[in-house]
């Protein structure tokens, strides 16, 4: 399928890696011009030469963190007219509710809630000129089903997820969508993170853990980034524009629930 979006520009944050890399690869392939970010300025060299070898696009890196006001700006300098907006940072860590002081829940939120809508406060206007333009937030199944663990992330994510339900009426009569990707496990640093907690955690090895957590998942298996890459392009693309305001996941059917 031609995605029609061939020759638009792309921001893809946090993307030298796992599922905001899935992200880019994806929009890349479709001939779409890139602005990618992550903060390991070696890493994010590779794989700006790897993505501009394998699709002939133009692919600008600006390792920085996007977390952070300073490093907002620079990646804005680079990506100030962008059509095309994936949001992405990593999550923060899992814990139990009586270990989190505020400090904790205020670097989660300023990472996962006030960095995407600054980003987007600060795009969305060149769209809405344009009269075209594409957001993705990179959230997670924990919007529509709290992971007790991820307690910091499960409150992050639900106020970003708010602010995008009524923004993205706002802006889609503009021709501008907003929808948000909800990830279940996927076979990046993340889950490996997760799963070596619990591994330490209970005594087994990373390799049980990650069995365990998979016999969980309908699907039996992880999702990878490709497959994610490529709902994230879709979304993007010229025949995603009657989808507004959505939280779509990718979970490989572990969330059991019939809506």
């Amino acid at each position: 399928m031609d995605l029609g979006i061939a020759g638009k520009r792309a921001l893809v944050c946090a993307s030298s890696r796992g599922l905001g890399r899935g992200c880019a690869e994806a929009l890349a392939e479709a001939g779409v011009d890139l602005v990618i970010n992550g903060r390991n300025a070696d890493s994010l060299q590779r794989a700006a030469d790897e993505i501009a070898a394998r699709h002939g696009v133009s692919v600008t890196p600006v390792a920085a963190d996007i977390t952070t006001i300073e490093g907002r700006e620079q990646v804005l300098q680079a990506a100030a007219d962008v059509d095309i907006l994936v949001t992405n940072a990593g999550g923060p860590p899992p814990g139990m509710w009586s270990d989190w002081s505020r400090e904790d829940f205020l670097k989660a939120i300023d990472a996962n809630m006030l960095t995407p809508i600054a980003l987007m406060q600060a795009l969305l206007p060149g769209m809405i000129q344009r009269g075209w333009g594409r957001v993705v937030n990179i959230t997670s199944s924990s919007v529509k089903a709290p992971i007790p663990q991820l307690g910091l992330s499960n409150t992050a994510r639900t106020g970003l997820t708010g602010f995008v339900a009524g923004t993205a009426r706002q802006v889609a009569p503009h021709g501008v969508t907003i929808n948000n990707l909800l990830p279940g496990i996927h076979a990046t640093d993340r889950a490996d993170a997760l799963d070596e907690a619990v591994a330490k955690a209970e005594g087994i090895t990373i390799d049980e853990a990650r069995a365990r957590r998979a016999a969980t998942i309908p699907a039996r298996r992880y999702g990878t980034p490709q497959e994610f890459g490529a709902m994230c392009a879709f979304l993007c693309s010229v025949h995603a524009g009657f989808i507004v305001g959505q939280n779509i996941l990718l979970d490989g059917g572990a969330i059991n629930a019939t809506l």
